[in-house]
């Protein structure tokens, strides 16, 4: 990272937002502008306040600078770093949505759904939550972080009996906590585990053949060359995310299910919904390869798709989420047919919280994608109409039963890049 960014990414939220304001204000005096993507957006940005290399202010700016007009933060179990991004993007001038993942119960007899390593086990996020409910939504996350932090514990002392024959001790209070922003409303993920690990063993073993030696044997892992590569480069800055990247391909020597920390799935929708937030499925699909390299090729959601379309109908889920570049042609048609068929509100998010993803989608350049970034403009619209009128007014709220889904789409799209062009020009 550059000193600049670094000052975007330290400890303290106040310097952060400085360290943004004058960078802007050097480049914008130079008539150093990035340049514009009309047709991107990325409403999934993770921060550090879950795992991320990013402070919400740097994803900020980061997003800003490859183009993007709205960007959206989206944290594991945690809303605590959404004002930070919003006051950031309302001082690079691009719009912003705000929205939480959370893993909720759903035993509907499906198994695997868009959770390797738990079944009954769901992925779901809640966009377009509006400012004025951040706090109120955050501190109903409060509690589940409570219980995540509780197994975290647990899988330290199971990932200690893998790492004893290495002479290595893993602490949750002197390794993997301080990673985190737990001590400011953030959450502790198996993410943050792993890069403690990951740490450690570079440490230990260098970029050595003793490494890969203690990965296949005492970790149980399966290295394929481009990891062997990744692992084996002097030069690799991002050694540390790729090592991470590698340990989670396989969780089952340490992994315990996650219990208390998932909702109900029916009780977080309707929670979302009285937030005036949208819950969204989070489609997966199945993998041959993973684009982040931390899912081993796998079956998800495919074969049952149209039958889990309809329980989350029955629960009064809304909205999809998908990421154009993590699927094929031939699932993005699927997904997308059914979102039509069933009256889904599509919205895209392209999940970041690796130094090596990047946060334009080249898959929006095709025109067949441009919905996605009508329905980021309508969230947009959504989050400021719940903020200044209440929630009635929202995509879904009772002010708008009657209008068809596309008419919705179309009429909040038009209304939150008028105001978005209002807001640059203040």
């Amino acid at each position: 990272m550059t000193d600049n960014q670094l000052r975007m990414n330290q400890s303290e939220r106040i310097f952060r937002i400085k360290a943004l304001e004058f960078v802007l204000h050097e480049e914008r005096m130079h008539g150093d502008f990035p340049l514009i993507r009309p047709y991107d957006a990325n409403n999934h940005i993770h921060t550090f306040y879950s795992f991320s290399p990013y402070s919400p202010t740097l994803a900020v700016y980061q997003a800003y600078r490859a183009g993007l007009q709205v960007a959206g933060i989206v944290d594991h179990d945690s809303l605590s770093g959404a004002a930070e991004f919003k006051q950031a993007a309302k001082l690079a001038g691009i719009g912003s949505t705000a929205g939480v993942e959370m893993r909720v119960r759903f035993p509907k007899g499906f198994g695997t759904l868009n959770n390797p390593d738990q079944p009954d086990c769901m992925y779901m996020v809640a966009h377009g939550v509006c400012q004025n409910n951040i706090d109120a939504f955050n501190r109903y996350l409060a509690p589940f972080r409570s219980h995540r932090e509780n197994r975290n514990r647990r899988m330290c002392d199971n990932l200690n009996i893998l790492l004893k024959s290495a002479g290595i001790v893993l602490s949750y209070d002197l390794d993997v906590r301080p990673l985190s922003f737990a001590n400011e409303g953030g959450s502790v993920t198996e993410r943050h585990l792993l890069y403690a690990v990951a740490i450690l063993l570079e440490q230990r073993f260098g970029r050595t053949q003793s490494l890969l030696d203690f990965l296949r044997t005492s970790m149980m892992l399966n290295l394929n060359s481009k990891q062997i590569g990744q692992l084996m480069d002097s030069e690799n800055q991002w050694f540390r995310y790729d090592l991470l990247g590698i340990l989670k391909t396989n969780t089952q020597p340490y992994y315990l299910a996650a219990d208390l920390e998932m909702p109900e799935a029916a009780d977080f929708v309707a929670t979302a919904i009285q937030f005036g937030a949208i819950p969204c499925y989070a489609y997966l699909g199945d993998i041959a390869e993973s684009v982040t390299g931390d899912k081993r090729a796998q079956k998800f959601e495919d074969d049952y798709l149209d039958r889990l379309i309809v329980e989350l109908k029955n629960i009064n889920v809304p909205a999809i989420t998908y990421m154009p570049t993590r699927n094929t042609k031939a699932q993005l048609a699927r997904i997308r047919s059914l979102c039509d068929q069933h009256g889904l509100l599509q919205i895209s998010g392209e999940d970041i919280n690796s130094p090596r993803q990047k946060f334009i989608c080249e898959a929006y350049s095709d025109p067949e994608y441009r919905n996605l970034i009508d329905t980021t403009w309508a969230l947009i619209e959504h989050e400021e109409l719940c903020q200044e009128k209440g929630i009635a007014y929202g995509l879904f709220g009772q002010m708008n039963q009657e209008l068809p889904l596309a008419q919705k789409i179309e009429k909040y799209s038009r209304a939150g890049k008028a105001r978005y062009e209002v807001k640059k020009h203040e």
